[in-house]
């Protein structure tokens, strides 16, 4: 079977969370997709050669989207040396996550449009779901077409901008007008294509916090949809802004970036959680790991004096943590799964119904993947990645 191939599929016994609860059920798979499902075990011809597998009561999800990777890599913040390589295939499926977002950040300089797309093309030769933002931290963004408009018009992966930085000392100090200008781009950009049209936003320590999205849309006519703001958790007082624009319509992102015991941040666990307690809408809310991207902690100069790199791993790691402290699996996969899907208008992804992708992670007893399948292909057999990237060993 070539590496292209996609078998059929029973997958016997899953504990299905679709993301909503739904008890056992078995699965057809064909073609990519989620043929058939259902509680009673179909009668199928021998001639099809159905590959069968017996989940034995697995807990089965759908596949990770992961709105915030680094792609072709991060970081550059303390020079070339400092560039962080770009994440391998299998950093990904051994991680569940089967749907990626790429995106520039500060270095969109030396790294551009053209580099980003070369490597969620290469994903997707890999069997990876991958689509991406143009643009980056600065104003104006960098482009592969000339402009917001036509790379979000004519360049398919490409479906808003990100990560614009806004209230952070790495970013061009974008001004109300210019925010203004680059969402009302992408908001059309987006209708011409129907694609999701959204201004992915970094958000810094600044003390400004969230105010340019207040009046952005206090003073114009865009849907609070368009704005989509990221890291909300690295500051207290910060989440509590965020949790106000989910109440007026903005999708906030959770990172799944370590804290520190006492540091003025919320762990994205404890994020979610909050998040769910606080009444804002429950579907305006994702994680995602900032996988692939450097992150630096910075001394009043605004020198870098501390390096980490963010993982795909971090996702698991946090569901793992909401499972612990008794967030019902249900509750907490939404912001994992269908709540990216559904913002970034990638169909097929984020649920486990007929018709859609067969993307999907049975968890082992500790919330870990241990089969990862893409498009009905297998990645992830036994917690082991059987099937990696061209330059993986």
């Amino acid at each position: 079977m070539t590496a292209h191939s996609k078998p059929i599929l029973l997958l016997r016994n899953a504990n299905v969370y679709a993301p909503e609860a739904l008890g056992i059920h078995h699965l057809l798979l064909g073609g990519g997709k989620i043929l058939w499902m259902g509680e009673d075990l179909p009668a199928l011809p021998t001639t099809l050669g159905v590959e069968d597998i017996d989940l034995e009561g697995a807990r089965l999800i759908p596949g990770l989207v992961d709105g915030h990777v680094h792609v072709s890599g991060g970081g550059g913040e303390a020079g070339f040396a400092t560039r962080v390589p770009a994440p391998l295939l299998s950093r990904y499926t051994t991680a569940g996550v089967t749907t990626v977002i790429g995106l520039l950040g500060t270095d969109d300089a030396s790294r551009g449009t053209a580099e980003l797309l070369a490597h969620i093309y290469a994903l997707r030769e890999q069997g990876m779901s991958a689509w991406g933002y143009c643009g980056g931290y600065h104003v104006p963004p960098t482009t592969l077409t000339g402009s917001v408009r036509g790379d979000i018009a004519f360049a398919e992966p490409l479906i808003g901008i990100g990560e614009l930085a806004i209230s952070d000392h790495r970013s061009s100090q974008p001004t109300l007008d210019e925010l203004l200008r680059l969402a009302s781009e992408t908001h059309v950009s987006g209708l011409m294509s129907g694609k999701a049209g959204i201004i992915h936003l970094h958000l810094g320590d600044g003390t400004r916090g969230l105010d340019l999205v207040r009046q952005a849309l206090d003073g114009s006519e865009l849907p609070p949809r368009v704005f989509q703001p990221t890291h909300i958790n690295r500051r207290k007082a910060l989440f509590a802004e965020a949790l106000d624009l989910a109440r007026r319509g903005c999708h906030v992102d959770i990172t799944a970036f370590p804290v520190e015991e006492g540091e003025d941040a919320w762990p994205a666990a404890e994020a979610l959680i909050r998040y769910l307690d606080s009444g804002a809408p429950p579907e305006n809310v994702s994680i995602s790991s900032d996988a692939g991207g450097c992150l630096p902690c910075f001394d009043a100069d605004g020198r870098v004096c501390g390096m980490d790199v963010g993982h795909s791993g971090a996702l698991l790691e946090t569901l793992n943590e909401l499972l612990a402290r008794g967030l019902p699996l249900e509750r907490a996969l939404p912001a994992f799964t269908s709540n990216p899907a559904t913002l970034l208008r990638l169909a097929g992804k984020g649920r486990i119904e007929v018709g859609a992708d067969a993307d999907l992670v049975a968890l082992n007893s500790e919330a870990a993947a241990h089969h990862v399948w893409m498009g009905g292909v297998a990645h992830v057999v036994a917690g082991e990645a059987v099937r990696r990237g061209m330059f993986e060993r």
